[in-house]
């Protein structure tokens, strides 16, 4: 599994992804520790919640799919298009951004350390990703209730311009995450 920055904000997307090796991950056992509900302090719960998910997830991972920032509700995610994600008009396939989108929408919603499953998701391209061009996704919680929690996901390109827009709803168990 490839190391996962989480520790200190980068002050460029770019430096994230070069800086992301020198951070050393945090032991298993205190991943488990910072995932019980009476933490202090919810970042800390938010980045270890997101980190155990993402080391399951083979999806994000076989994707590349980056961690850059992880918050209570929200996520920062980036990742490279490559050969092998491009379709036939030899632009990135619309299912891998709505993965990666999806990706960013599910360690949000996952961050409190509770097991959320998504009951919607929708997603709206606005330009087409080439190989090659790093895209960036941003998930942000605009609503969390009781069960429910609907989040807006932003997918951009290096020069900022939007490349899809992700809506999706989650419904949130009472089940914590171990």
């Amino acid at each position: 599994m490839p190391n996962v920055s989480l520790a200190a904000r980068p002050t460029t997307p770019r430096e994230s992804l070069r800086s992301s090796a020198s951070v050393r991950p945090i032991s298993r056992g205190a991943e488990r520790a910072a995932l019980t509900p009476s933490t202090d302090d919810p970042v800390r719960l938010a980045q270890a919640a997101v980190r155990e998910m993402y080391g399951a997830d083979q999806a994000s991972q076989s994707l590349g799919i980056e961690i850059l920032d992880v918050a209570p509700g929200r996520v920062r995610l980036a990742m490279r298009v490559r050969p092998d994600m491009v379709n036939g008009l030899g632009i990135c396939h619309g299912g891998i951004i709505f993965a990666l989108a999806d990706s960013a929408f599910a360690f949000a919603c996952n961050s409190y350390g509770h097991l959320t499953v998504a009951l919607d998701a929708s997603v709206h391209f606005t330009k087409p990703a080439k190989t090659g061009e790093l895209l960036y996704v941003e998930a942000v919680e605009v609503f969390l209730g009781n069960k429910i929690g609907i989040y807006d996901v932003r997918t951009t390109n290096e020069k900022d311009e939007l490349v899809a827009l992700f809506k999706g709803t989650a419904y949130r168990t009472s089940t914590v995450v171990s």
